[in-house]
């Protein structure tokens, strides 16, 4: 009986989404510009709002770390190679420090990878405790404030705390010598003591010209329910299963991986972008952070975010509608996805997938090279010019000292 209830759900979803409403809006690309204050956000033009000062360190903390391993440059947590490149040229970069609104000190601390790709973090922290020290003795100006007026890219999976487990990241917490800065990170979530007040959650990086070479005629229509690609159990750094996703990914898999609706999977085809806009939602739930690159890749895609991650911070959230363009569902109500789903009035989907269609919204999502107009680069400068003027309580009296400079773990402490 259960199978038969499926198959009429499907045959339902196909007649209506394939003929009707799902083709028009293929065929004619509607848009919709996002309303009020966050779209007005979302289209501010940095420029002439603040100038940035560029630390000129030496290549061990940047440049040689690239040469040593090119694949820095494609994963998830590339914005901090990019972001150095872009303010090298951008019209907001002053060569007079004394002018400068915000200090800005290019660490590449995301670049040691293993053999599979993955970032190890365990010497971040020397890394940029490292550079901080540099900066601090041979420019006045970190000791002004003790990093007030400084930001730093920080896109590790739990951002300045450094590691890539939740526990272990908490255990952490953010390196000492950050606590007076302004955090870039991809890592947002709310109440969690690894996202500093004031920081500026931005997307993963995912790269713009191999998503644009993928791109499918609009005319072909959405017949794809629920998708996703992805792991559902790490198994080799989470082998009991009681970290990883927090079990939600695991049921996903557990309550839908028989349904017709769901087209889930552990595969990873190589038509997976195009699979992505055949798709009216795609699941985006946590891993071992909140996020991951398919929340940028469902927006570039114009297949509605089910994010499942309690209390995400998601990125420029002043400027991108969220609640608008996706669907919030909590961790402990996943196994009734198909029913939150299916009851979502089409008009509603319709909507969500019009404002997803808004050319300004996908570029928000990008760190494309060259950069572009109401890019992720210049959403980052209007979070910083958006924090000014600093307020004077930032500037020490002569003297004054708020950071320890030997806190955190041993380990941290060891010359870099």
């Amino acid at each position: 009986m259960s199978n038969l209830i499926w198959g009429l759900i499907l045959l339902v979803f196909s007649a209506f989404f394939l003929n009707l409403d799902a083709f028009e809006l293929r065929k004619g690309q509607k848009t919709e510009r996002i309303s009020g204050s966050a779209g007005d956000v979302l289209e501010d033009d940095p420029v002439g709002r603040l100038k940035v000062f560029v630390y000129e360190l030496p290549s061990k903390y940047n440049k040689k770390i690239l040469q040593k391993d090119p694949r820095c440059l494609n994963h998830m947590f590339a914005a901090e190679i990019y972001m150095h490149r872009f303010l090298l040229s951008s019209p907001v970069r002053t060569l007079n420090p004394e002018e400068a609104d915000w200090f800005y000190t290019p660490v590449y601390t995301t670049c040691d990878l293993t053999p599979n790709g993955l970032p190890l973090p365990f010497k971040s922290p020397r890394m940029m405790r490292s550079a901080i020290q540099l900066i601090s003795s041979n420019w006045p100006y970190w000791n002004r404030t003790e990093g007030a007026d400084h930001f730093f890219i920080v896109p590790h999976d739990f951002g300045a705390c450094f590691h890539y487990q939740e526990e272990k990241a908490i255990e952490r917490g953010i390196l000492p010598l950050l606590q007076r800065a302004t955090l870039v990170q991809t890592f947002g979530q709310r109440n969690h003591v690894c996202l500093k007040e004031g920081s500026i959650t931005v997307p993963p990086y995912a790269p713009p010209q191999k998503m644009q070479s993928h791109l499918i005629p609009p005319s072909i229509p959405r017949s794809i329910f629920v998708y996703f690609r992805g792991l559902f159990y790490d198994v080799g750094n989470d082998p009991e299963g009681g970290y990883y996703a927090r079990g939600a990914r695991a049921a996903v898999w557990e309550n839908f991986k028989d349904n017709p609706l769901f087209d889930i999977s552990t595969e990873h085809p190589t038509t997976y972008y195009e699979d992505m806009q055949r798709a009216v939602f795609c699941l985006c739930p946590l891993g071992w952070a909140p996020w991951s690159p398919r929340l940028v890749e469902a927006v570039i895609f114009g297949c509605i975010p089910v994010i499942i991650a309690d209390d995400i911070v998601l990125p420029f959230a002043d400027a991108i509608p969220w609640e608008d363009i996706g669907v919030y569902v909590d961790e402990k109500d996943v196994p009734n996805l198909d029913t939150i789903l299916t009851s979502i009035p089409t008009k509603v989907i319709l909507r969500k997938q019009r404002l997803l269609a808004n050319p300004s919204m996908k570029q928000a999502m990008l760190f494309p090279h060259p950069a572009q107009p109401g890019d992720a680069f210049h959403q980052i400068l209007n979070g910083l010019a958006r924090k000014l003027p600093h307020d004077k309580s930032v500037y020490l009296r002569k003297g004054e000292k708020v950071l320890n400079w030997t806190a955190g773990p041993l380990a941290d402490l060891k010359p870099w």
